[in-house]
């Protein structure tokens, strides 16, 4: 008797997917690591951003045309697997896209414990361990009820940055601000630290990726995948932008690197007083972008058993909640073994430096793709050379951070 397949629920619109997606750039970067960009770049943290965003830029637009193309989940393993027709290949890229999700995820989780210290102090190993659990539950009763919840989160952190704004334009007298502080000079030491601030923000985009690995619970994924991942890049990039303005004028760079709760502590510097909002939305924005990425991995190992590569276990899907269980709990322990093993800064490095080979691949995945066959109707098709320039930042990118390393040994 053959079992029944259960199929993926289609329950996510184009709203919930931009929502999706926010939620989890959002949550990891500004919420958490800003602090820490600002203690590289210093006062041209903006700049880092704005790097970071055009690096960013070709590969979100070669993810864009990928998803139109394949709109099935394990997207960048399914993406190897289409241009250079290699099993093993196709294994590596979703282990790899499997444990940068992991490997973020437990970067967001440090800056949990740092926003709920303002309320009680609490072990680490417990919060990280009960936040967990809950997530995981939640990721198990549905995508429709994940995503929802992910989206409810994710306007709590769009709030949360806009308060942040308006406070910094409303108390910063803008009039003494000298501007000239903010632009770097034409040398290579300032550009270089730019740079390295880049690699760092880098990391503060990423989550568009992710969004490719739900296209099989996206309602007509052809075309709202590509849209949804450009409106998230350029809302993320504009919200980066003034909050990253606003928290350098109101704390020195080397302050803000050493705090544990960046935003909370630019709002007690603006506002003079206890940051319960920012600290209780800074908890929701770790949240978030640690349930986002529980369901990207989550996904990743069901696309990848539904292809054979990784044992059965991984594509059963429960028939009630219409979710792989067995993925979403293998995925949530592995997160919380990393969340309890490694620093911050070290899970951001490393998640970087993955992301930038696995982007690399992509870029010349697609342009394997677009010389073998043609882009059917209706599909996403972008000029050959945006791959080519993706390809040629990310491998530059590679190169200055092993030029860091090599600086620093």
């Amino acid at each position: 008797m053959l079992e029944k397949k259960i199929d993926l629920k289609r329950d996510i619109t184009l709203t919930l997917l931009v929502f999706y997606g926010l939620g989890n750039i959002l949550g990891a970067g500004i919420y958490v690591l800003i602090g820490q960009i600002a203690g590289i770049s210093g006062m041209y943290i903006i700049f880092s951003f704005l790097l970071a965003c055009i690096i960013i830029f070709f590969t979100a637009l070669t993810y864009a045309e990928l998803s139109s193309r394949f709109p099935f989940s394990a997207g960048e393993a399914l993406y190897a697997k289409e241009a250079f027709n290699s099993k093993s290949l196709s294994i590596i890229i979703g282990l790899i896209i499997s444990l940068t999700g992991i490997l973020s995820s437990a970067t967001i989780l440090h800056g949990f414990n740092g926003y709920i210290s303002h309320f009680i102090e609490l072990s680490p190993y417990v919060t990280s361990t009960v936040v967990i659990i809950v997530l995981c539950i939640v990721c198990i009763l549905g995508i429709g009820h994940s995503v929802k919840v992910a989206s409810v989160f994710t306007l709590i952190e769009v709030f949360g940055l806009l308060y942040i704004i308006f406070i910094g334009f409303d108390k910063i007298p803008m009039d003494t601000v000298e501007i000239a502080t903010l632009i770097p000079p034409f040398e290579i030491s300032a550009w270089y630290m730019i740079s390295l601030g880049a690699f760092l923000a880098f990391y503060a985009f990423i989550g568009f990726e992710d969004m490719v690995n739900v296209a099989e619970e996206v309602e007509n994924p052809t075309k709202n995948m590509p849209k949804a991942i450009i409106i998230v890049l350029f809302v993320s990039t504009f919200l980066y932008i003034l909050v990253a303005f606003v928290s350098v004028i109101a704390i020195e760079p080397r302050m803000l690197a050493k705090s544990t709760s960046p935003l909370a502590d630019v709002y007690v510097k603006l506002a003079n007083e206890d940051p319960v909002l920012l600290s209780f939305i800074g908890m929701f924005a770790v949240i978030n972008g640690a349930l986002i990425q529980i369901i990207m991995v989550s996904r990743v190992f069901y696309g990848m058993s539904m292809n054979k590569w990784i044992p059965n276990i991984f594509s059963k899907v429960n028939e009630t909640t219409r979710t792989p269980v067995s993925a979403t709990i293998f995925a949530s322990v592995s997160i919380l073994i990393f969340t309890l093993w490694l620093p911050i800064l070290t899970l951001a490095n490393l998640t970087s430096f993955l992301i930038f080979i696995i982007f690399t691949l992509m870029n010349v995945a697609l342009i394997k793709i677009k010389m073998q066959r043609q882009a059917p109707e209706r599909i996403i098709s972008y000029p050959l050379y945006i791959p080519i320039i993706g390809i040629l930042i990310n491998v530059s990118m590679i190169s200055i951070q092993f030029i860091s390393l090599l600086t620093n040994i």
